[in-house]
């Protein structure tokens, strides 16, 4: 939803600002600015479930099987966190995020392109959690947080009139919180692996009216992809009876867990204002 909201968001900014742009003097883009900006972000929900690894082999590739052999987790999994302990309540899906940015950075004009390069930091709120659920009934929940973001992005860009139509794109890395909750009250849970960094790059295009000689409005829109480590939690006996699928022979220490995807990705739609000098 929020890439078509993303699109048509741009689409007007653009068209709003090019109009009026045609017929007004073309400033000169050259040299340092200081900037805000604020907006909302959204993760883009993958179809994911949690993997797991019975022989700690470090592969996340085995079944966790009752007695008889059955699928502990056959009732499947589903995108936010659970509503309940039982399937049939569903997830209750990510909200939309916010965030705000300060950056800064420096425009070199070439004729009728416009170079540069960005720097920015971002505080963020931005959850993205995923629920499988056991025959138990049980249901395990895990969550990263983004917290904040830092990016070094390149911009090229085209003049038109008073407004500079660009694309961007460079390297990003993120401090990520995670946490895990179950219903499950039986067995014990460790975190066994846990990297609150993720790493990766961000593309995106927006506008920048010069409203002002050393004054401009900014529209944009930012994908984020971005790789974390995987975040384990070790499933142990606790209280459980024997026969626990979690503990079952050969291995009747427990089992690891994790998400099945390690990828973040996030959309973001963002205004905001830069200080030219």
């Amino acid at each position: 939803m929020i890439k078509t909201l993303s699109v048509a968001s741009l689409t007007i900014l653009l068209a709003g600002v090019a109009a009026p742009a045609l017929a007004q003097s073309a400033p000169d883009w050259s040299g340092p600015y200081i900037g805000i900006s604020g907006g909302v972000v959204e993760n883009d929900e993958a179809d994911e479930s949690l993997v797991f690894d019975r022989d700690f082999d470090g592969q996340f590739d085995d079944t966790v099987s009752t007695s008889t052999g059955a699928n502990a987790f056959a009732p499947g999994s589903c995108d936010g966190a659970a509503n309940a302990q039982a399937v049939s309540s569903g997830c209750d899906g990510d909200s939309t995020g916010v965030e705000a940015s300060i950056r800064a950075g420096y425009d070199m004009q070439f004729g009728r392109v416009v170079v540069g390069l960005v720097g920015e930091l971002s505080a963020m709120d931005v959850e993205d959690s995923v629920t499988a659920f056991s025959s138990t009934p049980a249901a395990y929940v895990f969550t990263r947080q983004v917290e904040n973001m830092a990016a070094l992005r390149a911009r090229v860009g085209l003049p038109v009139g008073p407004a500079l139509l660009y694309a961007t794109g460079g390297a990003a890395t993120a401090k990520v919180k995670n946490s895990f909750r179950t219903t499950n009250t039986t067995n014990s849970f460790t975190v066994r692996k846990d990297d609150d960094q993720a790493d990766g790059y961000q593309l995106g295009g927006g506008v920048e009216w010069r409203l002002a000689p050393n004054l401009s409005l900014t529209g944009e829109y930012l994908y984020s992809n971005l790789q974390q480590d995987d975040y384990v939690v070790r499933v142990g006996p606790g209280s459980a009876p024997t026969g626990n699928p979690f503990i079952l022979a050969p291995n009747t220490v427990g089992t690891d867990m994790t998400r099945s995807n390690d990828k973040l990705e996030l959309h973001a739609v963002r205004i905001g204002m830069n200080v030219r000098f």
